[in-house]
C-alpha cells in the first residue's frame, strides 16, 4: 500500500504523524509540584521523621493552648543533650532558652547543631542572652541568633536581647517578654532597665498592652533572678522586679543560679509595700498553696539546670520563705525543664527531670 502513495500522499501522513506525537506529548504528566514547607512548629505530615529528629507539637490555632518548656545555663555535655532529650519527647511548640548556652567562645554552632539534632532545624528555640554570651567573652548571643533564629511570627524588638511576642500571633493566649536587666554587655555596661528608663518604659507597655488587649497569661524571662537561695543576689534590680510584681505578672522565668526555685505567689500592698531582697516579709505572700488564681500575685521560677554543674541550695537564707520548691547540688539535684501549658483559663506547670533523677514539681494558676 505504500508503494500506491504518491508524493502528496506521503507529506500528509508525516504530517498526521508529527500531530499525534505532539498531542501524546502534551498528556504526559509534568514533574510533581514541590509538597509546601511546614511551618515552623508543625510537623510533616507523610513522612515519619529522621531518627533522633523530632518534631514539635502542632503549632497552635488561634485560642487554642499554648505548650512550652523553660530552662537556662545548658552547656554542650551529656547533661545538656539529657535536658533536650526531655523537651524532645514532650513535643513543645516552643523553648524558651534562659541563656548561658556553651560557655566557651568559639563552640557557638556546635550548641545550635546539638539542639537541632535533637529539637529539628525548624523548631522555635527561642533565645535570650545570659552573662556568658552577652559580652562575647563565653560565646557571642551575635553568633546564635545567626544559628537559631527566632521563628515565631510576630516577634517586636532585639530577638536574642530585649524581644516580645504573641503566641499564637491571632487571638493570643499568651505574650512572652524577654528582657535583659543585671549583666554586662559589649563594653563592660549593663543595659538600663533602672526605673523609668527606656528598657524599663519598654518592659512596662509590653505587660500593659497584654493586658488591655485581654491576652489570658503574661510570661516574663530574663537570664538573671532577684529572689534567689543559690549563690547570687538580686541582679535583675529590686525596683525592676517590685514593677513586675506591681503589675501582676502571671510568671517570671530565669536562669544564673545552677538551681531550681519557685516561688509562692508574690503580691505587693497592705503588709508588703515592697519586696525587699535579702530580707523576708511574710505580708509579700498572696497564696501559698500549688494552685492559686490569676490577679493575686506573681510567681517567680528559675530554672537554671540545663545541663551544667549545679549549685547547693542555702536554706539559711533569709529569702528561703518565700519559695515553696527548691533543688539543687545538696537538696533533691535534677537537671530538667520547666513544662507549662496554657489555655485562655489556666497555666499549668510542672518541673520534669532529666533521665537518671526524680525531682519533680508542679502548680496552677487559673483565672477567675
Amino acid at each position: 500500500m505504500a508503494r500506491s502513495l504518491g508524493k502528496r500522499g506521503k507529506a500528509g501522513l508525516g504530517a498526521c504523524l508529527l500531530i499525534l506525537s505532539l498531542l501524546l506529548s502534551a498528556c504526559q504528566p509534568g514533574p510533581p509540584e514541590p509538597a509546601p514547607r511546614p511551618s515552623p512548629g508543625t510537623p510533616s505530615s507523610g513522612s515519619a521523621p529522621a531518627p533522633g529528629t523530632p518534631t514539635s507539637g502542632p503549632a497552635p490555632s488561634p485560642g487554642e493552648a499554648v505548650h512550652f518548656t523553660a530552662q537556662g545555663d545548658i552547656g554542650v555535655s551529656t547533661g545538656a543533650k539529657k535536658v533536650l532529650d526531655v523537651v524532645a519527647g514532650l513535643r513543645p511548640q516552643l523553648n524558651l532558652a534562659l541563656g548561658d548556652f556553651t560557655y566557651k567562645a568559639g563552640i557557638e554552632q556546635q550548641f545550635c547543631d546539638m539542639v537541632t539534632a535533637r529539637l529539628g532545624g525548624d523548631f522555635p528555640y527561642q533565645l535570650v542572652t545570659g552573662n556568658h554570651e552577652s559580652d562575647g567573652h563565653e560565646g557571642d548571643i551575635e553568633k546564635f541568633v545567626q544559628c537559631l533564629p527566632n521563628r515565631l511570627p510576630g516577634l517586636q524588638g532585639e530577638y536574642g536581647t530585649q524581644w516580645r511576642v504573641d503566641v499564637p500571633e491571632q487571638n493570643p493566649v499568651v505574650r512572652f517578654i524577654m528582657v535583659s536587666p543585671g549583666i554586662d554587655f559589649r563594653g563592660g555596661e549593663p543595659l538600663d532597665y533602672s526605673r523609668d528608663s527606656e528598657r524599663w518604659r519598654w518592659t512596662a507597655d509590653a505587660i500593659d498592652g497584654a493586658k488591655s488587649q485581654n491576652i489570658p497569661w503574661t510570661v516574663v524571662g530574663m537570664h538573671t533572678p532577684c529572689l534567689s537561695v543559690g549563690n547570687y543576689g538580686c541582679q535583675a534590680g529590686k525596683d525592676f522586679t517590685n514593677m513586675l510584681i506591681d503589675k501582676k505578672v502571671d510568671l517570671v522565668l530565669s536562669g544564673h543560679d545552677h538551681i531550681y526555685q519557685r516561688t509562692h505567689q508574690l503580691a505587693t500592698g497592705g503588709d508588703c509595700a515592697e519586696l525587699v531582697p535579702a530580707s523576708f516579709t511574710s505580708g509579700c505572700l498572696a497564696d501559698t498553696g500549688n494552685s492559686m488564681n490569676q490577679g493575686s500575685g506573681t510567681v517567680f521560677a528559675t530554672v537554671g539546670v540545663g545541663g551544667v554543674g549545679l549549685y547547693n541550695v542555702k536554706s539559711d537564707d533569709p529569702e528561703m520563705g518565700y519559695f515553696a520548691s527548691t533543688s539543687g547540688k545538696n537538696r533533691d539535684p535534677a537537671f530538667g525543664t520547666l513544662d507549662v501549658t496554657a489555655t485562655a483559663d489556666q497555666l499549668a506547670a510542672r518541673f520534669v527531670p532529666a533521665e537518671g533523677y526524680t525531682f519533680t514539681d508542679s502548680f496552677t494558676l487559673r483565672r477567675r
